[in-house]
């Protein structure tokens, strides 16, 4: 008897809950873009107050304000907005990894990093674990209005 209902509650469960996790499953992914996107500007404002000064410390600024406006358009934003907002934010989250690995291998703008340089290992992590949220999110945005 326990194994019927397990084997009917199971396909139950997950007929429902593929449902509704189709549903659900874009929000959390743009929550956790938001998240992601915020980590990223806030760890480049923190390097600006720290020691980032000039060409820099501008562009750390802006990566900051775009982050936040990015991390924004993802909570605020539906339908093909919200197509542009997760494809522009995987672009930039893309771009921000890509500059920071150039800048520890063949420099850029001048400027050379190396991983014992502050905030650089966990800005890798978050910026790599951001590229992948944001790419599956991007992926669930666009197949979710497709089925629309």
């Amino acid at each position: 008897m326990a194994a019927n209902f397990e084997g009917a509650g199971s396909g139950g469960a997950s007929a429902g809950a593929g449902g509704h996790g189709e549903r659900r499953s874009p929000i959390v992914w743009q929550v956790l873009s938001a998240f992601l996107l915020l980590a990223m500007g806030g760890i480049h404002l923190f390097l600006v107050f720290q020691w980032a000064g000039g060409l820099l410390g501008v562009l750390f600024v802006l990566n900051a304000i775009g982050g936040l406006v990015l991390a924004i358009a993802m909570l605020a934003t539906r339908r093909r907005l919200l197509r542009l907002a997760s494809l522009l934010s995987l672009v930039f989250m893309a771009g921000t990894l890509l500059a920071l690995v150039l800048a520890l291998t063949i420099g850029l703008f001048g400027i050379t990093e190396q991983l014992s340089t502050a905030l650089v290992v966990p800005t890798l992590v978050v910026e790599s674990i951001g590229t992948v949220v944001l790419a599956v999110t991007t992926t669930l945005v666009f197949r979710m209005r497709r089925e629309a």
